[in-house]
């Protein structure tokens, strides 16, 4: 499978479109390169709820690699959404041409960076590095799958997924999410939300046996966009997601005008909810208009 990234990530082919070499070849080929900026961070969140998925070809008993290959310093925080895929069992190899921050690289990849972190002058120069990291990757599949002994289920489903999604308690700054969890108890939930006219997502990693969560500290009177995983030790299960939007702020009301004099006026109103000051602004009537 296989994902491009700027600001926006863009999946190029599912794991489940191609069954061979040449396939797989073919539209590599095909490939336009997409410019832009750099939000590793995005994109590997991307990987993770896109990608990785059994309805995009991702086999549950299948381990689970993400090749990252960089030109650029993240403009947002890869090390934390990495972080969320290493937790998952997901073995990350992070791969720089050019200008890539070999700092960022090394948090971004698994242990041990020996066999993780790549990094070369140019593009040209990634030819080189083909033989050896096609050798590092079997061997760590086949390494993983000697260790692996957990009886992993062969399909989601409600065994896996969460269900009824309600969000309720909805303030300028904050709301109430609760689910219904799976039949099988995940090891945790991760909750992912931001605005859905952009905006940096942010996480919040619950204990399995909750299914409850307050989100505060949100931007009024905007449209949010909800996602809820449940996490077990080898996989990932379907999200649940919901949209809702936060109340604007609220007003001063009933302005009243008393006391004047040639240079002065009094003003007073009722008190806006949660407002901690006032932004008083005063100009002279134009031309023509009452005083």
């Amino acid at each position: 499978g296989l994902s491009q990234y700027s600001s926006d990530p863009r999946t190029e082919w599912d794991l489940s479109a191609y069954s061979t070499r040449d396939q797989v070849l073919e539209a590599m080929r095909n490939l336009r390169y997409k410019g832009g900026n750099t939000f590793t961070g995005l994109a590997l969140t991307h990987v993770l709820e896109q990608n990785l998925k059994p309805d995009a070809g991702a086999r549950l008993e299948a381990e689970k690699l993400v090749i990252l290959l960089t030109d650029g310093k993240s403009q947002d925080d890869a090390n934390l959404a990495a972080q969320t895929l290493k937790n998952l069992g997901i073995e990350i190899f992070a791969i720089g041409v050019k200008n890539a921050d070999e700092a960022e690289l090394k948090q971004v990849a698994s242990e041990p960076l020996e066999l993780t972190v790549y990094n070369v002058l140019d593009f040209p120069l990634l030819s080189s590095l083909v033989g050896k990291l096609t050798r590092v990757l079997c061997t760590r599949i086949k390494e993983k799958r000697h260790k692996e002994s957990a009886d992993i289920p062969v399909n989601t489903g409600p065994q896996l997924s969460p269900t009824d999604l309600k969000i309720s308690a909805v303030t300028s700054k904050s709301m109430h999410l609760t689910w219904s969890p799976p039949l099988r108890p995940p090891k945790k939930y991760r909750i992912v939300y931001y605005p859905s006219k952009g905006g940096i997502p942010k996480e919040v990693i619950l204990d399995g046996a909750v299914s409850s969560l307050r989100l505060s500290n949100l931007t009024s009177h905007t449209e949010y966009l909800v996602s809820v995983f449940p996490i077990y030790d080898t996989v990932v299960g379907d999200g649940l997601r919901g949209v809702t939007s936060t109340l604007p702020l609220s007003s001063p009301r009933s302005l009243r005008v008393s006391e004047l004099s040639h240079n002065s006026i009094r003003l007073s109103w009722k008190a806006a909810q949660g407002a901690t000051q006032y932004l008083v602004l005063c100009s002279a009537a134009p031309d023509g208009a009452e005083d």
